[in-house]
């Protein structure tokens, strides 16, 4: 089911974007203290990442093996007696293990753990994804929109992305490979790769511009969105079940034949050639208001011209702390179900920092990717071990 070449195409696509563009990652990361505070904890996440291959891939193997009648079934009746699903139960595996071999004491505090967990990745997705709405979305359309009122568009995003959430559940249950890692990374692979190629260029090239990355974002995420929708609007039939497959050739050829980790790599190539054609073609963004933006020039002290919706940023900010509104029925219901003071309770002021000159802040910048010598050195030699441990999984399990 995965060709080897999916592991430098597709799946080297997902994990740069997973790693460097994902907004649950790069929150994170954005709060260490320094570079090297940064860089030791995305290494740590990466050695984390391997213990799945003995939580998860192992038991899941010892259930195939265990509940050959559940976890193996092939039978579309069969299989939708037992998990309701008539593609496949594989992800109930782990629910059997739980439920037939561990101790009656530990069910419930792995259950808990289980849950914690799930609960821990779920807020972290929707307060990325809700900071994501508000602050690229919500802001351009409401310029003046305050403080008060992002926090509860926000918060009001997220009861939306709950509801999406559970619709969505038919849907996932009728994903003909009834495998949750393959529906994952399958969608990854169709809506992620044109980010990474933004990002990728942005980092390499100072040629692209604004125009370039949205057209290439914009080709990229429609030739996704079209993949995305032939998946799941022709259904394929099951398998061993006799019927002939009545979808057009060109499904068959773009779903079937056309897997989703060399559609990634499509995906990305596409992207890159749109935005470097429409980048050429327009106006290029001036070097003065690159520096320290690209990998090349990111050790630069020279000042940074602000772009031009930066210019005022700092006069908006302080409009918007000082802006009132009116104690009307609608604003004391939305703070009482958003549970947030009501004007005047809290009491904090902002305080207005001093104001650096361009150079100060240029200087800072660039010492701030500067590190130690030997934090430095033990950092890359950890991201080595990190690289080659998991060439030797790849290599040795497949």
């Amino acid at each position: 089911d995965l060709p080897w070449t999916g592991l430098f195409t597709g799946m080297l696509i997902g994990s740069i974007w997973y790693w460097c563009a994902d907004q649950v990652i790069v929150q994170r990361t954005l709060s260490a203290k320094n570079l090297s505070h940064a860089k030791g904890g995305v290494l740590l996440a990466g050695c984390l990442k391997f213990l799945p291959l003995f939580l998860l891939v192992l038991p899941g193997m010892a259930a195939r093996v265990l509940y050959r009648n559940e976890v193996g079934c092939s039978d579309g009746d069969v299989c939708e007696q037992i998990c309701g699903s008539r593609s496949g139960c594989t992800d109930i595996a782990f629910v059997l293990l739980v439920l037939d071999l561990i101790p009656s004491g530990l069910k419930g505090l792995l259950m808990a753990v289980m849950m914690a967990a799930i609960m821990s990745s779920l807020t972290s997705v929707f307060n990325s994804a809700s900071t994501i709405f508000t602050i690229d979305i919500w802001k351009r359309f409401r310029k003046s929109s305050t403080d008060r009122e992002m926090l509860i568009v926000g918060r009001s995003f997220v009861v939306l992305l709950l509801g999406v959430s559970i619709a969505w559940i038919p849907i996932l249950t009728s994903f003909k490979e009834s495998q949750l890692f393959v529906y994952l990374q399958s969608v990854s692979n169709f809506l992620c790769p044109p980010i990474t190629a933004i990002f990728v260029i942005g980092l390499l090239w100072e040629r692209i511009n604004e125009k370039g990355a949205f057209w290439g974002l914009i080709a990229g995420f429609v030739i996704g969105i079209i993949r995305f929708a032939l998946t799941f609007a022709f259904k394929a039939p099951e398998c061993g079940s006799g019927i002939p497959d009545d979808r057009p050739a060109f499904v068959i050829a773009t779903v079937d034949k056309f897997h989703y980790l060399h559609f990634g790599a499509f995906s990305f190539l596409l992207t890159c050639v749109v935005a470097t054609a429409v980048s050429i073609v327009t106006a290029p963004i001036p070097k003065e208001k690159l520096w320290r933006l690209t990998f090349w020039t990111r050790y630069s002290t020279e000042p940074r011209e602000p772009f031009e919706n930066e210019d005022d940023k700092a006069d908006k900010m302080r409009q918007r702390s000082k802006k009132s509104r009116d104690d009307t029925i609608t604003c004391n219901a939305l703070n009482y179900i958003c549970c947030l003071p009501r004007e005047g309770e809290s009491g904090a002021e902002i305080e207005e920092g001093r104001a650096e000159s361009a150079e100060t802040e240029a200087i800072n910048a660039a010492q701030f990717l500067h590190e130690g010598k030997i934090v430095k050195r033990l950092t890359n030699i950890c991201a080595v071990l990190v690289m080659c441990m998991a060439a030797f999984v790849y290599g040795f399990f497949a």
